[in-house]
């Protein structure tokens, strides 16, 4: 663990044996232990360091705590990385040595109800507030690594992510269109590209007496709307059970009257089921998809509905009839997210492929016309 400003590691150890031995007040055990400290301020900040290193994120938890970090890497004792938004960062954070990380680790997956010990050196797990923690023991990495992804605390609607030059006015009112229109989306793109907050914030412009079915495997999605209802996957407990996967959640949410069904992000068999209620008119659904470009998102489709045991000509069949948009994000080097195309699923004989509608970077685009005409037609 690192060095904090009150009471550093050796203080820490002191509390734990003590509140190991029997029952105690953590108040009263900080006092003892930190004998000559009066000062009301002093003593907050020494309380909250011990409580860090024994409930929360220890040495970590200031970074969690800093405003708009999306991720925070251990690597091992002395290399400790955030991103807040521009890229990978170097924390000044150490850890005393590879146990204090190694505790760490053990006791935040613990803390999710996972496992986590040389039997089983992987875990990924979701903590109380949403944090994703994902954490690898030695020999399979050098050193214990952690991995947490912030979950998005603060909301952002489309006028705010055309301040942040994320996309022009221009095509968030195409998105608004999309929405009003009852269009299914996927939104696509690499990993931090911000295909959850987009998908956020297309979801509060959905009109105030439809009621919105979330599906997540972890509770990401940050929405302002007044008819939400969430389910988060459950992974499997110490025993191996009592795992409840995104496929059910599928099947739960179509029996609660839902106007629209959101999955939040397209992993593997729950696709399947989410595209045939699609084809039962459940209209105006959204998804994100992992993919390098909208030209990819075929691909991607029919490497999931593998995984799902679905054959290629019916998942095309499927897919075709029940998306509609494909909207792709990208993180230029400068580490923005924007916009990159709007386009078409369609399907060109056995095979989908997606028609471009918009571009930031390209003049061509064939789709253009048929999505002006297809949102007309909706708003008939």
């Amino acid at each position: 663990m690192s060095t904090g400003p009150y009471g550093g590691p050796e203080l820490v150890d002191r509390v734990r044996r003590r509140l190991a031995s029997g029952p105690a007040a953590l108040d009263a055990v900080v006092r003892s232990e930190s004998s000559g400290i009066v000062d009301d301020a002093v003593f907050a900040g020494l309380r909250a360091e011990v409580d860090a290193e024994l409930h929360g994120a220890g040495p970590l938890e200031p970074l969690l705590a800093t405003p708009g970090v999306t991720d925070v890497l251990v690597n091992g004792p002395d290399a400790v990385w955030l991103d807040r938004g521009g890229g990978m960062e170097r924390a000044a954070v150490q850890f005393s040595g590879e146990a204090a990380v190694r505790r760490l680790a053990q006791r935040l997956v613990a803390g999710a109800g996972a496992r986590l010990d040389d039997a089983l050196p992987f875990a990924d797990a979701v903590l109380p507030d949403g944090t994703r923690v994902h954490a690898v023991l030695p020999p399979l990495a050098e050193h214990t690594t952690i991995s947490l992804r912030v979950l998005a605390r603060r909301p952002h609607d489309l006028d705010g992510l055309v301040r942040l030059g994320a996309m022009t006015p221009l095509v968030a009112d195409v998105f608004r269109d999309l929405v009003a229109a009852r269009l299914a989306v996927v939104i696509s793109g690499g990993t931090g590209t911000g295909k959850t907050t987009l998908l956020g914030a297309l979801l509060s412009t959905v009109p105030p007496d439809e009621r919105v079915l979330l599906i997540e495997d972890a509770p990401e999605l940050v929405v302002v709307h007044p008819h939400v209802v969430r389910l988060v996957a459950r992974g499997a407990n110490v025993e191996g059970a009592g795992a409840v996967g995104l496929r059910e959640l599928v099947r739960q949410a179509l029996r609660m009257r839902p106007d629209r069904l959101v999955v939040g992000e397209f992993r593997g068999a729950e696709m399947v089921e989410l595209l045939v209620a699609l084809n039962t008119g459940h209209e105006g659904s959204a998804a994100t998809l992992h993919a390098n470009s909208a030209a990819d998102v075929p691909a991607r489709f029919a490497a999931l509905g593998a995984l799902a045991g679905l054959p290629g000509p019916a998942m095309t069949s499927l897919v075709a009839s029940a998306v509609d948009v494909v909207v792709h994000l990208r993180r230029g080097r400068d580490a923005r997210r924007t916009v990159a195309e709007i386009g078409l699923l369609a399907r060109a004989g056995d095979e989908l492929v997606v028609e471009s509608a918009w571009s930031a970077v390209r003049g061509d685009q064939p789709a253009a016309d048929r999505l002006r005409r297809l949102l007309a037609a909706r708003a008939r």
